[in-house]
């Protein structure tokens, strides 16, 4: 396998940081090809990473986000609410050329809307 580097919304899902970053180091132990940004509140991940193999954290990085889209927001409000946010912040990371692709657990809704809006920007469609 090729290197891949993708970005993590790690603030998403029911359990958000506390589930996602485990993951992403047990998937980084597995795949030595791997690089991830990981897309979330610093404060929240740095603990979470603080005993972390400095092997795997070498193919990682912390991206800051202000916040997160929420499991209840329509996605309308997701949609004018997403910049700052760290489902937002990954997904530009693919259209910046910065990843190949972008993980996230959150509500679909918000994240349909708002990869709609940044292919629209972006000349997708």
């Amino acid at each position: 396998m090729t290197s891949l580097t993708l970005a993590l919304d790690t603030m998403g899902g029911d359990f958000g940081p506390r589930v996602t970053v485990p993951a992403a180091l047990q998937v980084l132990a597995s795949n030595v090809q791997l690089h991830l940004l990981l897309v979330g509140n610093p404060d929240a991940l740095s603990p979470l990473l603080a005993k972390a193999d400095p092997v795997l954290l070498a193919r990682l990085q912390v991206i800051p986000a202000e916040s997160m889209i929420t499991g209840d927001a329509k996605p309308s409000q997701a949609i004018r609410a997403s910049r700052g946010t760290s489902k937002r912040i990954a997904l530009d990371l693919i259209n910046d050329n910065k990843v190949q692709g972008c993980v996230s657990a959150g509500q679909h809704r918000g994240a349909n809307g708002t990869s709609e809006v940044i292919d629209q920007a972006a000349g997708g469609y």
